[in-house]
């Protein structure tokens, strides 16, 4: 019996990246959604919400004086403020970065809370999508990154180390956001932004 011809061998196409940028800005190379490494830590009842982000791009260099490990004299009795220069599109990946700075310098992600001055963060819009309820008891719980907008800074608690986006705008709302992130950073306190404008909302000279 003649033996049947083998079918030509069909190879799949490559896919194309699945990472899309962040809905409300644009990046020059897509990402995933940003948030905690923390791959050890999984949210409770569910399992994360992909692979752990890449590290960020070698392109975007920082000095050294906006590097977040490198601040080791802590003030107690205020916080040491860091300013890493951003663009308002800019200030989402500077915060996600410092983010990963801090935590690979061995910050524990319960020390870290991020604050957007306009809109949320993509990481807390995912995690709203589950609920407030959900959403704030991880605030409670302190055991891991935790993201928030202006609109819920009156209901942070303080935490070690707090991050701000300056995404948008210096409008009062920034303004408030500012003042309170400092209010709220126990030991520093991380500003990615316009430093001429942070520097007049703050009165420091960074």
């Amino acid at each position: 019996m003649p033996l049947i011809p083998e079918e030509p061998q069909i190879h799949e196409s490559a896919q194309g990246p699945r990472a899309t940028p962040a809905t409300g800005r644009t990046a020059s190379t897509p990402r995933p959604v940003p948030g905690p490494r923390s791959a050890a830590m999984p949210r409770p009842g569910r399992p994360g919400p992909g692979p752990a982000r890449p590290a960020p791009p070698a392109q975007r260099q920082h000095s050294a004086s906006g590097r977040p490990q490198a601040a080791r004299q802590e003030n107690r009795s205020a916080p040491q403020l860091q300013l890493i220069p951003a663009s308002a599109d800019g200030a989402l990946d500077a915060a996600d970065e410092a983010v990963d700075l801090l935590l690979d310098s061995g910050r524990a992600p319960g020390d870290i809370l991020v604050l957007t001055t306009v809109g949320q963060h993509p990481w807390a819009t995912h995690e709203l999508s589950f609920g407030e309820a959900a959403y704030w008891a991880q605030h409670e719980a302190g055991d891991d990154v935790f993201f928030a907008g202006s609109a819920a800074v009156d209901r942070v608690k303080p935490r070690p180390v707090v991050i701000v986006a300056v995404n948008g705008p210096v409008d009062d709302i920034a303004t408030r956001a500012l003042t309170a992130a400092q209010e709220r950073a126990g030991t520093l306190l991380i500003v990615c932004g316009d430093p001429q404008t942070v520097n007049g909302v703050l009165g420091a000279g960074v």
